[in-house]
This record gives structure tokens, C-alpha cells and sequence, in this order.
């Protein structure tokens, strides 16, 4: 099997990736995740994801690398991580009350063919209705400020939501799995198989 590289130091999407008990190796790619000018939610993240991925390949000549990036999308207008208690309020601020769509740009790149599998995957948040208790409290105790959407699902976030909709839970954790499983399909890593 190839290398497998995952093309992010993001703490969440390393432990996403370990679900899968295969070994790989993570790079941290250097790139501008600046929109582009009318760029959709939806081609920014699949670009992002690619670029990520390409962003590593020199260190890396024969190499399954995986790219990943997510945005949230709330009355049409795109918001990344907060970095911030204020930016954390003002995003949840947003939402409470509201269907929140996020989208994850996954790509599988590799580097010794030079070819490109990639896709963007929904998820849809309904947040129940926040007070500003209710965010300030999450927020201190949680401090979710390098997570898109200032929230982690897969901790105390959960209790700002009345329900999730998607077909991966960790997708919206930054990483969906299922579709990554049949990205490496693609091509040619079968991760059941590689089990043995």
C-alpha cells in the first residue's frame, strides 16, 4: 500500500482517520483559504481540500494524500473558525433558531500519478433556540475556537442542537469517513482488507 498522508494537523480529523486502523502520517500544508471573488461555499471547500492535499506532495513522492476543508453556511453567508470568544458569539448568535448547512470538501490525491479524487459532502445543523447565557456558557467551557461554527458536536456542542441531518455524524467533526473509505477505493485501497 501506499503511503497514506493526511494532509492536516487538525486534532479532530487525526483522530477521525484513526477509526480506520490503517497507518499514515500527517503534514501541515501551507496554503491561502481565501475565497475567491463569487467562489460558492461549495467549490471553496472542494478547492481547499485539493490544494491541501497538493500542498504536501513534495515531501511525499508515492503517496495517498488526503485533503480536507469545511465551512458553515448561515443565510448565505460563509463562516470559517472564530479564533475568538466574540467571533463565538456572534456566530452562535447567528444560528440560534436556524438550520445551519455545513459543507466538507474531501479530497484523495495521489501524488505518484498525479490524479485527483474529490467531493463535497452536507451537513445540516438545526440549532435550538441559544440565549446568550446558554452561549456564553458553552463557549467558556468549551472554548471551540478553531472549529468552524464555534461549536464541537462531538462534545458539549451537542446540546445546542434540537437535530442533525446527514449521513455521516463525522462529517460535520471534519473528516466524513464513509465517503473517504470509498474515495481510497477508488483508488485501490481497501481498508477491510487491509485489516489483515
Amino acid at each position: 500500500m501506499k503511503t497514506l498522508v493526511l494532509g492536516s494537523t487538525s486534532v479532530f480529523r487525526k483522530s477521525i482517520l484513526e477509526k480506520l486502523n490503517l497507518p499514515f502520517e500527517c503534514a501541515k500544508p501551507n496554503i491561502d483559504e481565501t475565497a475567491l471573488v463569487n467562489e460558492t461555499p461549495q467549490a471553496l471547500v472542494e478547492r481547499l481540500a485539493i490544494e491541501k492535499a497538493k500542498a504536501v506532495a513534495n515531501e511525499f513522492s508515492n503517496a495517498l494524500i488526503i485533503g480536507s476543508d469545511q465551512v458553515a453556511v448561515c443565510d448565505g453567508e460563509i463562516l470559517g473558525k472564530p479564533h475568538n470568544f466574540d467571533n463565538g458569539v456572534m456566530q452562535l448568535t447567528k444560528f440560534s433558531n436556524k438550520a445551519v448547512t455545513f459543507y466538507t470538501g474531501l479530497c484523495v490525491f495521489d501524488s505518484a500519478n498525479n490524479t485527483v479524487k474529490s467531493l463535497v459532502e452536507p451537513f445540516v445543523v438545526h440549532f435550538n433556540e441559544l440565549s446568550p447565557a446558554d452561549i456564553e456558557n458553552y463557549l467558556k467551557a468549551e472554548q471551540p475556537y478553531n472549529c468552524a461554527g464555534s461549536f464541537k458536536s462531538e462534545g458539549l456542542g451537542i446540546c445546542l442542537f434540537k437535530k442533525l441531518e446527514g449521513e455521516d455524524p463525522n462529517t460535520l467533526i471534519g473528516l466524513p469517513l464513509i465517503k473517504l473509505v470509498a474515495l481510497l477505493k477508488q483508488h485501490g485501497v481497501d481498508t477491510l482488507a487491509e485489516q489483515s
